[in-house]
């Protein structure tokens, strides 16, 4: 289907991006906040940690608790690093309000993983099993729980005039 706009110019059904759909609905140029990315990608290691806890337990092969201490580790660095770019989106104003729900999960996790850092330094089985794995699956459950969210810990500007 064709359409002549008033300026004269057409408009087909088949274009790829039409002048009134160049742009997503609710979209803002450049405004997504910087910490929503890295927030995701250090949930992402820290679930794994406990797929990786579950891989232990159930073959007592002992890379898999490196494993899981490593991404332990990197999960906490990240979070660290997604931290710093919350204060980053507040300074540049991408982010005005906390999101308190997905905030206080988010902040829960990350404890919980520091103290779960602690127990898999610990040698051999006594690592994972039972307080290891215990609360690497209360983070992955946390997080999982953020991740239904969204992964943004500051409410959107676009809806600040909502409760």
């Amino acid at each position: 289907m064709i359409v002549r706009k008033p300026d004269g110019n057409s408009i087909s059904s088949a274009d790829a991006r039409p002048d009134n759909l160049s742009a997503a609905i609710g979209a803002s140029s450049g405004r997504t906040p910087f910490h929503r990315g890295l927030v995701g990608a250090g949930a992402v290691l820290l679930i794994a940690a406990f797929v990786t806890d579950l891989a232990y337990y159930g073959s007592a092969l002992w890379q898999w608790a490196n494993y899981s201490a490593w991404l332990i580790t990197a999960g906490l660095v990240v979070m660290l690093v997604a931290g710093i770019f919350l204060l980053v989106d507040f300074a540049t104003g991408r982010a005005r309000r906390l999101d308190t729900g997905s905030s206080i999960l988010v902040a829960a996790a990350v404890l919980l993983s520091l103290v779960n850092a602690f127990v898999h330094s610990r040698d051999a089985w006594t690592s994972v099993v039972p307080q290891g794995i215990g609360l690497s699956g209360a983070v992955a459950l946390l997080l999982l729980i953020a991740g239904a969210r969204g992964w943004s810990l500051t409410k959107s500007p676009a809806f600040e005039h909502f409760p």
